[in-house]
């Protein structure tokens, strides 16, 4: 066997009775499709589903995002295929993506279309393939975007059980990973769960306090009607200066320094992605101005509307680290505000819903401005009650923290356990037997 025959399951120890052999003689056709001329009306919007590797998704593919006309259909590459096509995405994000027909549709030419032999089990096929997914990624051509290619995909190699052993592996993989999937949906409704809690027990500690007993006293501001007794509702610009960022394309002369600097990509939610930091070179001078320091409360001036105004503690991070103009420094008079408690206001339900009001907004993005992020109305309690509210706070979501890393760990051990499974079932390493079937079907 040469090397270039040296791929998917070649190397792969045959088991008794299995055979081996390449995915197109396990096919009565591949091919893929096309892709109607977006510029005629006519050919669109008709009573053809029409597949994009958009619309696949490692299941049973039951609509599709657009539909072509037979007028659409005859005038292009696109090809109509039957009921139970399995299809591969060869490009694009979703490269590797699986999908099986519902009902007979036509693809685009960035789909292959496997239309599988009566001779193998087609969800068989489909596991098998989903098993090779990295190894396929892995052969794809390409720099700007790899390219799986369908002569790839069909001088694959594969190894295959007689057919009643396939519907068998078949039917134990459906029921296993659809248990797998089912603890996965349930560990992922938990997350969702705990997040609320999390933005509740924020927005409650930074609007009402952390006392058993709390006074209301009307504040006559439509943000925020009434905050406890003690505390003042003060504009940010009245408690913390503004600081903008350095505006980038700028042509410089004379000596510059090389700087790191953030940009809003660097700024999540509840935390902060530090692994691609950029550089840049400037002048002294310049970076004087926009340096950031330990306890400045990072703001976001725009992007997504979710993203708009969020804010995190900086703790110098990176030494003499930048900051873009879309990040605002919010720096605190300390005898006033502390930095942890003006993040905790900016996280809840309460600071959100102010920047996504006051917040100018386009198709899919919005921004804010100095003056929006000054004007932001602060419900200040008195400093040792934000120090008590922040170390609650601390307490509180750290306890959260724990208990959602332990189920992403959950989440990542399923997910992990159901890709061995089936390679070990499409490869033989795991035997399905007739009880084992039965067993699930129990279960």
């Amino acid at each position: 066997m040469s090397d270039r025959a040296q791929n998917g399951h070649s190397m792969v120890e045959l088991p008794r009775e299995w055979r081996r052999d390449k995915i197109a003689r396990s096919c009565d056709f591949v091919g893929s499709g096309g892709t109607p001329a977006t510029g005629n009306p006519d050919f669109y919007d008709g009573g053809i589903p029409w597949v994009q590797t958009g619309d696949l998704d490692d299941e049973w593919l039951g609509e599709t995002a657009k539909t072509i006309t037979e007028e659409g259909l005859r005038h292009s590459a696109a090809r109509l295929y039957p009921r139970n096509t399995l299809l591969v995405a060869m490009y694009g994000a979703t490269i590797g993506k699986l999908g099986i027909l519902k009902f007979s549709a036509a693809v685009n030419q960035a789909c292959c279309a496997l239309v599988v032999r009566k001779t193998m089990d087609m969800k068989f096929m489909f596991y098998t393939l989903r098993s090779l997914r990295a190894d396929l990624i892995a052969e794809a051509l390409g720099g700007g975007q790899q390219n799986i290619g369908q002569e790839t995909i069909k001088q694959t190699y594969i190894i295959y059980p007689p057919l009643p052993e396939q519907h068998r592996i078949a039917a134990y993989l459906d029921g296993s990973c659809a248990a797998i999937d089912a603890a996965v949906a349930a560990k992922r409704r938990q997350l969702e769960t705990l997040d609320a809690l999390r933005k509740s027990i924020i927005q409650c500690a930074v609007t009402r306090g952390i006392s058993a007993r709390v006074v209301l006293e009307s504040t006559g501001n439509a943000w925020m009607e009434q905050i406890p007794r003690g505390w003042k509702l003060v504009c940010l610009k009245h408690i913390a200066e503004i600081q903008g960022g350095l505006t980038l394309g700028k042509q410089y002369e004379g000596p510059l320094i090389e700087r790191p600097y953030l940009r809003v990509g660097n700024v999540q939610d509840g935390h902060l992605d530090l692994a691609d930091a950029s550089m840049i070179e400037l002048p002294a001078s310049v970076a004087a101005g926009v340096e950031l320091r330990p306890d400045d409360v990072l703001m976001t001036e725009g992007g997504d509307l979710d993203k708009l105004g969020r804010g995190y503690l900086w703790k110098g991070e990176i030494p003499g680290c930048l900051h873009q103009n879309h990040i605002f420094a919010v720096r605190c008079f300390r005898h006033k505000l502390e930095p942890m408690f003006l993040a905790y206001v900016t996280a809840a339900k309460y600071g959100r819903d102010y920047f996504e009001a006051t917040g100018k907004k386009t198709t899919n993005l919005a921004c804010t401005n100095a003056t929006k992020v000054g004007e932001f109305p602060i419900p200040l309690p008195p400093l040792t009650e934000q120090e008590a509210i922040c170390a609650y706070l601390d307490e509180k979501l750290g306890e959260l923290n724990g208990i959602v890393a332990s189920i992403e760990s959950q989440i990542v051990t399923l997910t992990a356990y159901r890709k061995s499974l089936i390679h070990e079932c499409v490869t033989g390493q795991r035997r399905i037997t007739e009880n084992d079937t039965s067993n699930l079907m129990l279960t």
